[in-house]
């Protein structure tokens, strides 16, 4: 089978974990501070808290950001339902940004139309959420000068999007933004099997941030309330959660990063073969905006429904029988069961919805050979005119 995304292990990797499970240290060791410090290198950024996933992180992002009962936080209802649920976890409300159909990322222009109303009913959002859907970077200036101009902080769910570029500037620099996430889950750029991280520019936040994976406890004395007892001292300072990455992962991790330029050269090499084996098929191909250099965690189509006689599900199934394994991302959050007693209906976010409705995912992945590139274009090719 070709699945829509794998990952990639090298026997560097095996090594580097099996260094790790001879060592001293399974977790909270040395591995953990030196792949922050390389990813934060990576992306010109200051500091970086590694975590267990990118749900946790975005979870303690939203909650570095104070966001809480009573806040409003918006985010692209054309994403994975983490990004919309890390803000429900800290009981705030959640609301979407509809989608530009060509670039399927949140639409700057959607968003600022959004907010103009939103300031008239004093209902701003407190945290907007950009998704740089398949590793293209949203119009982040776009995003930034609206921030500037209502007050609302920025986190980027990056999870697809490390070694991505915005006007030539590493995803994750977070010139734009208060907090960026990556995902290091296999199907990603790079993977720790399970794993994620935050990036910031802000000291203090990072520091929260790095409490609150770890229960809330701090063991450093210049920020204890009471005097320390003894060596074994450690405070709670507010309710946190376990949400650490072992030293394992982070070794893994580490070994991973030496080939991520790799990983994203590669993947822009099949994604602009694809690009030119599809040039005539009856769909619609990802549109990049000039800002940006694109990691394609994703290659999604859009297929032209109204220019075939199969539907998006007849297509969908037909690749499936030839064992190529695409698939749909995302079906549309706010028509989730979850969303949908929360008030949202049909017909909210209509770009996004039709997205949902003809999207697929085709196989992308660094060692996607040509030969087996060219067995999915010429499935889909049969598939589309059946």
């Amino acid at each position: 089978m070709i699945p829509y995304g794998r990952q990639d292990i090298s026997q560097d990797d095996i090594d580097a974990v099996i260094r790790v499970l001879h060592s001293e240290w399974l977790t909270q060791g040395p591995k953990v501070p030196e792949f922050e410090k390389a990813v934060a290198n990576y992306c010109g950024a200051k500091h970086a808290v590694a975590v267990n996933s990118a749900t946790s992180g975005l979870h303690i992002a939203c909650m570095a950001l104070d966001v809480g009962h009573g806040d409003v936080v918006w985010t692209s209802p054309n994403t994975f339902v983490a990004s919309a649920n890390c803000a429900r976890y800290c009981g705030a409300r959640v609301d979407f940004v509809d989608i530009n159909p060509n670039t399927f990322n949140l639409c700057p222009v959607k968003l600022a139309e959004k907010l103009e109303e939103a300031k008239k009913s004093d209902r701003l959002p407190k945290v907007v959420i950009p998704v740089h859907l398949c590793g293209q970077s949203c119009d982040m200036a776009a995003i930034h000068a609206l921030a500037k101009e209502y007050g609302f902080r920025i986190i980027e769910d990056a999870s697809h999007a490390i070694g991505g570029r915005y006007q030539n500037q590493p995803v994750g620099s977070c010139r734009f933004s208060d907090i960026t996430v990556f995902s290091f889950h296999p199907v990603k750029i790079i993977t720790t099997a399970e794993g994620g991280m935050t990036i910031t520019n802000d000291a203090e936040l990072a520091a929260r941030m790095a409490r609150l994976r770890t229960h809330g406890i701090i063991k450093d004395l210049t920020q204890m309330h009471n005097p320390p007892v003894g060596p074994w001292y450690y405070e709670q300072l507010e309710l946190g959660y376990n949400y650490r990455m072992t030293d394992l992962q982070a070794a893994l991790g580490l070994s991973q990063l030496n080939r991520l330029d790799y990983y994203v050269s590669e993947r822009n090499k099949i994604a602009k073969r694809y690009d030119e084996l599809l040039s005539d098929f009856p769909v619609k191909r990802p549109h990049l905006i000039p800002a940006a250099y694109s990691s394609w965690h994703l290659y999604p189509i859009r297929v032209q429904l109204d220019h075939i006689k199969a539907s998006h599900r007849e297509v969908f199934e037909a690749m499936h029988k030839a064992d190529i394994g695409v698939n749909l991302h995302y079906m549309p959050v706010h028509l989730q069961p979850y969303y949908r007693e929360l008030g949202f209906e049909v017909g909210m976010f209509p770009a996004a919805e039709s997205y949902g409705q003809d999207a697929i995912s085709l196989p992308m992945y660094p060692n996607l050979n040509q030969d087996q590139q060219d067995h999915v274009v010429s499935v889909l090719k049969e598939a589309l005119s059946q």
